[in-house]
């Protein structure tokens, strides 16, 4: 899709309605989710709009710490060579967790002609969107995610912990899905995250207590614009993490903070429209129509592919247990949890599919970008959907693909999809399987307390 450049008149006219700005964060989300960028006076802001604030393209092959994999070329073999990045039209909003002076923007990385930077996610997922646009098709999407709010001082073993409680001064160790009291407990912060998530034009719908303490979801809502879908979800978490710091308790998007207590997740609800604005999956068959049904044959047949984007580090892998809420298999069925691919109680007009497979750790532009082209892969070859599957899907001697719990597993099968390679780029895959690995050996390579306290005496 072709790059759209925003105009400095919008950000003087943001400026003309918040005086007290002083500076602006200038916000790159590189492939693990995490923000980098810099912060510039309001004497700066021209010269961003006009050429762009540069940054190196190693900013896309960056380890979760920060560290360059110079196996992607994007480091000393090119020089660590700068590109623009520009504006991200409709991001420049105030952050209030942070005092009146300081609002955001967040930019997207140009190559040295000017084109969009390869290795850029947002980039990644305008090729995709740009296959739904060919056919007249625009997805509809919906981000849910998961976090825990955890204490800021850590156990001695410097494991995280559950805050304590705001009403009542106990740190729980218990789970109450559902809990009105769990939300009481932080109905203050939820509420200032939901006000600033309005003032950030975030949609959010509902905020439920979640199966671990301290754990939480909110659902934003639908909007025929995936990657507007994913601008939010990306201010979402940095709004969630401000909030709750400024309110003295920490935030986590980890998957698996705790061992025995339920991870987090990034649900993705995709419905789609056609040139007249109707829901292409439109049926009075709570498993859909055909067209439904080849999207979800399309999402099971490159799930397996796409774990290292819906699983991109070690932690993640920690998530996927029996019975635990997360799929184990390539699976699909109408109103269960327990599946990979869910078909929602819903209107006929409103049929979509729910991914369920991702992590809240994972970046949002490349799940997206993986669940749209599996779903549109599924329609172009007209594949067929298996059964769909009821009732526990745990416990049922399955057909159904296993999927790769892993990481080593996980990123062979990704840098080896030549359905991912046609869809993310081939160049992208490279890339994307580089930076994993090397993050991957890197992890390896370091020794924990575990090592010392399994193997230093017995062996």
């Amino acid at each position: 899709m072709a790059l759209v450049r925003d105009d400095y008149s919008n950000a003087e006219a943001f400026l003309a309605a918040h005086p007290a700005v002083k500076v602006v964060d200038l916000l790159l989300p590189d492939l693990c989710g995490v923000l980098r960028g810099k912060r510039v006076d309001l004497a700066d802001l021209p010269g961003v709009y006009e050429r762009g604030m540069f940054l190196p393209g190693s900013m896309f092959a960056l380890d979760v710490l920060g560290g360059t994999v110079q196996a992607t070329g994007l480091g000393f073999d090119e020089g660590d060579a700068d590109r623009a990045c520009v504006p991200v039209p409709g991001t420049l909003f105030a952050s209030p967790w942070l005092g009146p002076g300081v609002a955001q923007l967040q930019v997207q990385m140009l190559d040295h002609d000017g084109s969009p930077f390869f290795g850029d996610p947002r980039r990644v997922l305008d090729a995709v969107l740009a296959r739904y646009a060919a056919r007249g098709w625009q997805p509809v999407v919906a981000v849910e995610l998961e976090f825990y709010f955890v204490d800021p001082e850590r156990t001695p073993e410097g494991h995280a912990q559950p805050p304590r409680s705001r009403l009542t001064g106990r740190r729980e160790h218990r789970t109450q899905i559902n809990s009105m009291a769990d939300l009481d407990s932080v109905s203050d912060v939820l509420a200032e995250i939901a006000a600033t998530c309005e003032e950030q034009d975030v949609p959010t719908g509902a905020a439920l207590a979640e199966y671990g303490p301290g754990q939480f979801e909110v659902n934003l809502r639908h909007v025929a614009d995936a990657r507007l879908a994913c601008d939010q979800a990306i201010r979402f978490k940095r709004i969630v993490k401000g909030v709750a710091l400024r309110n003295g308790v920490e935030a986590t998007f980890m998957a698996k903070p705790y061992g025995d207590m339920a991870g987090s997740g990034m649900h993705l609800h995709v419905s789609v429209l056609d040139g007249s604005g109707q829901n292409v999956f439109a049926s009075a068959d709570p498993l859909g129509n055909e067209l439904l049904k080849q999207a979800a044959a399309g999402l099971l047949a490159t799930m397996a592919e796409g774990m290292a984007v819906f699983a991109p580090n070690a932690n993640s892998y920690r998530r996927f247990k029996p019975e635990a809420y997360v799929p184990m298999h390539a699976t699909w069925g109408h109103n269960n949890r327990g599946v990979a691919v869910r078909v929602p109680v819903s209107g006929p007009d409103d049929r979509r599919l729910e991914h369920r497979v991702a992590g809240a750790d994972a970046n949002p532009y490349l799940v997206a970008a993986v669940v749209l082209a599996g779903m549109l892969h599924g329609i172009e070859k007209k594949l067929a959907a298996p059964a769909a599957l009821a009732g526990n899907a745990y416990t049922q001697r399955l057909a159904a693909p296993r999927l790769p719990t892993d990481w080593p597993t996980a990123l062979a099968r990704f840098g080896g999809s030549a359905a991912l390679r046609e869809w993310l780029g081939d160049r992208f895959v490279r890339l994307y399987e580089q930076t994993r690995r090397g993050e991957m050996q890197d992890f390896q390579s370091r020794l924990t307390a575990l090592d010392y306290a399994w193997y230093l005496e017995p062996v």
